[in-house]
């Protein structure tokens, strides 16, 4: 960021290279997987790196100041009243979908992937942002609490109530404490 602030382009080319698909993967799942603005949103956040280099403070850790302006920008979109409009007229059609019998089916990925969006939509935005934080872009407590600018205990008790939603919200599936793990250890894993 420092050599980017004194007009290395193989700098900024360097931390595009390493840090934008991560970036638009995180927008895409925090923006109701619409990729093109996802990929908006990557190119606005490298836009105010270049434009504004001097806001990066030397020494702080280049991920987490990253996530922390994408996080911000997610927020702020958050806040406009078309999108949670939408996001209410979503919920509607979609609460409920998932019946108890279903339970003894085996489970299909699919419905399950489709159920556990939909709880993590149902979410407030911090506490999907610190699950999509922790488990789908890997970021380390310390960096998370980092982003949000509070404790790491802050941090550890939105993930662990952020789990006990997730799993009232799966309970149409069998064995759904176990699943939930299963699925977060795909979602770790590449």
């Amino acid at each position: 960021m420092e050599l980017i602030a004194d007009g290395k382009d193989q700098a900024f080319s360097e931390l595009y290279e390493r840090y934008a698909d991560r970036l638009v993967n995180y927008f895409y799942r925090m923006l109701r997987k619409d990729r093109e603005k996802a990929e908006d949103f990557m190119q606005e956040l490298f836009t105010k790196i270049i434009t504004k280099p001097e806001l990066y403070q030397a020494g702080r850790n280049v991920q987490t100041y990253l996530f922390s302006i994408a996080n911000n920008m997610c927020k702020n979109d958050y806040r406009s009243h078309e999108v949670r409009q939408r996001a209410a007229e979503e919920l509607k059609h979609t609460r409920n979908h998932y019946e108890p019998e279903q339970a003894s089916q085996n489970i299909d990925k699919n419905a399950f992937d489709d159920a556990l969006e939909q709880a993590l939509r149902a979410l407030d935005e911090t506490k999907r942002s610190t699950f999509e934080m922790r488990y789908r872009d890997e970021l380390s407590i310390k960096e998370i609490a980092e982003v949000f600018d509070c404790s790491e205990g802050t941090v550890k008790s939105r993930l662990f109530y952020t789990l006990k939603h997730l799993n009232q919200s799966l309970k149409a599936f069998e064995g759904s404490l176990i699943t939930i793990m299963f699925v977060l250890i795909q979602i770790i894993q590449p």
